[in-house]
């Protein structure tokens, strides 16, 4: 009977150490395709004009200041996070088919530090696209009130989003069967946004749809980052984002590790 000897928990330097040393491995894989960036930014910008030139001014949000725009915005910026984070679960899938991750697992490297480098990179790969899509934004009349601080708590709450949204797009990664499964979890992610509040509010929904909009974690998001984004008060819609996202974060670090335990014993 053989046992299998438990790996040793590596120290927290060689952590960071081994995920910087990744990290820039795939920040390079990026930036030789530059397309990718553009083409995550091409589909929210595409949904942003639609809604703002075609359809929003059929839509009543209820508020007597501001543009559509200022209210469609957060739900869009949701959108182009989903759709980033397919490329995630696509650049680990091809890491895997390739044998790359079987060889990183031979070498003295941090288990962690494999994953933890596609999710750097992705977060801030990601971060990119949305701030593509705010120019455009302000371009077809996005005019904030937010000041600094709440700036800053708008980057937050995109940025914890995007850490648990790539965990999941980990999680796709190492258990698709092919490059279009890997890609395709993301599509409920991008139509999540069109039953909550991002381009309506919610009270014009039927009883059913209303309740469930309500009480899933896009339309938190969305009511935080538009009230922070009008300078209005946001203790309490981004205290219950955050505590969605951190939620999305755990449970998806938890499935992703213990995947690729499986995966790689």
């Amino acid at each position: 009977m053989t046992t299998t000897t438990p790996t040793p928990t590596a120290p927290l330097a060689t952590v960071v150490a081994d995920t910087a040393a990744l990290t820039g491995r795939s920040r390079t894989h990026v930036l030789r395709s530059p397309d990718t960036v553009i083409t995550t930014a091409l589909m929210p910008v595409a949904i942003l004009l639609l809604f703002t030139y075609v359809l929003g001014g059929a839509i009543d949000t209820g508020s007597r200041t501001g543009s559509y725009v200022d209210y469609l915005l957060p739900g869009i910026l949701v959108i182009t996070l989903a759709t980033g984070v397919s490329y995630t679960a696509y650049r680990l899938f091809l890491d895997l088919q390739g044998g790359l991750l079987e060889r990183f697992r031979s070498m003295p490297i941090a288990r962690s530090a494999v994953l933890w480098a596609h999710v750097l990179t992705s977060v801030v790969a990601n971060l990119v696209p949305v701030a593509l899509v705010v120019g455009v934004a302000f371009v077809v009349g996005f005019r904030p009130r937010a000041g600094v601080l709440g700036w800053l708590a708008v980057v937050g709450v995109l940025v914890l989003l995007a850490l648990a949204l790539t965990w999941l797009a980990v999680v796709a990664g190492l258990t698709a069967s092919s490059v279009e499964g890997a890609s395709a979890f993301s599509y409920p992610l991008i139509l999540l946004p069109f039953v909550s509040s991002a381009f309506a509010p919610t009270g014009s929904m039927p009883g059913p749809v209303r309740w469930f909009a309500e009480h899933q974690p896009v339309t938190a998001c969305v009511d935080a980052l538009r009230a922070l984004l009008a300078g209005q008060d946001a203790a309490g819609s981004t205290a219950a984002a955050l505590a969605w996202c951190a939620g999305l974060l755990v449970v998806a670090a938890t499935l992703a590790a213990l995947t690729f335990r499986r995966r790689f014993p």
